[in-house]
């Protein structure tokens, strides 16, 4: 993507940084972010910065492509307060498309989540059943169906990716997220500082962890490619979290062992399992994910290597 005019929304957050400082580069970004999550610190000078929420009128949608990222994007964060979690979600969905659409935009990438798969040990492909257990579940298929109205009632190229166990590690942008952060970012910062992990139940459920670099690759293929519909971006590949320690501890040269504790999370909305069939985005743009898993894992350690 090269000399447009580019919103991503949720832009100073984990993903919506990263993908920020990617595209300025070689196209002129704005990025909107109301502070309930992200930090300016994650955004590089070439990036203009605005504290602004997607609730709120006249936002910079005269531009090219919007890539929605804003969102309470947890179980954890809707339970707070389920009412906020819909309005940030899908009402803010909502109002910032229909900005951008009055402003001539017709391309927009938006964050769904691959949870509405539920637990699922073999590779989920976009057209399987997928049901509602959770209000932040409720709420990315939300804007799968408003995003669905903007593509038939207003002919809009409406890209949603529904991502994959997405880290980088607190080394990257993750790091201002705390408690929400990626498990492996989280098992990371434990292991090097001789903390032991806290795992839920015996540790045998797993993830299709996929570094936010290979995200971000995925998000701009969908633009480039002007994508209509729903598509996983994923590995196709899944790791345990008791495999996740032994990698960490293994990166840092550690022996730091786990400690196992009893779920907060109710069993009937847990995901135990999570794997991702990405063959349609493949398809439709050649992505693919480049990372490996060991090789993402030395990422995360890496800034603890040279502290």
């Amino acid at each position: 993507m090269q000399n447009k005019r580019v919103l991503v929304t949720g832009g100073t957050g984990f993903i919506g940084s990263n993908l920020a400082n990617r595209l300025a580069a070689d196209n002129e970004v704005t990025a909107i972010d109301n502070g309930y999550l992200g930090t300016e610190e994650n955004v590089d000078s070439g990036v203009r910065c605005l504290q602004r929420d997607v609730l709120e009128e006249d936002l910079p949608t005269d531009v090219d492509v919007v890539f929605h990222l804003a969102a309470r994007s947890s179980y954890a964060m809707h339970e707070e307060n389920p009412v906020e979690g819909a309005r940030v979600n899908v009402d803010g969905f909502v109002n910032a498309v229909e900005q951008a659409r009055k402003g001539g935009c017709d391309t927009v990438v938006y964050a769904s989540t691959s949870s509405i798969y539920g637990s699922q040990t073999e590779p989920c492909p976009e057209d399987m059943p997928v049901e509602v257990n959770t209000g932040y579940e409720a709420s990315k298929l939300s804007r799968e169906r408003y995003a669905e109205y903007f593509s038939n009632h207003h002919d809009m190229a409406m890209a949603g990716m529904r991502f994959f166990s997405v880290y980088q590690g607190y080394g990257g942008a993750e790091e201002h997220k705390g408690e929400y952060a990626n498990v492996i970012a989280q098992f990371a910062d434990d292991v090097a500082d001789g903390r032991s992990p806290k795992l839920y139940g015996d540790g045998t459920q797993t993830r299709d962890f996929t570094h936010v670099d290979d995200i971000v690759d995925a998000m701009v293929a969908a633009a480039d490619h002007e994508l209509d519909g729903v598509y996983n971006v994923g590995t196709g590949e899944a790791h345990s979290f008791n495999t996740v320690v032994d990698l960490l501890n293994r990166a840092l040269d550690a022996d730091v062992d786990p400690a196992y504790v009893e779920n907060p999370i109710p069993e009937s909305v847990y995901v135990s399992d999570t794997c991702a069939d990405a063959s349609k985005l493949h398809e439709a743009t050649g992505w693919e994910a480049d990372i490996d898993f060991e090789t993402g894992i030395e990422r995360v350690c890496e800034p603890y290597l040279v502290a």
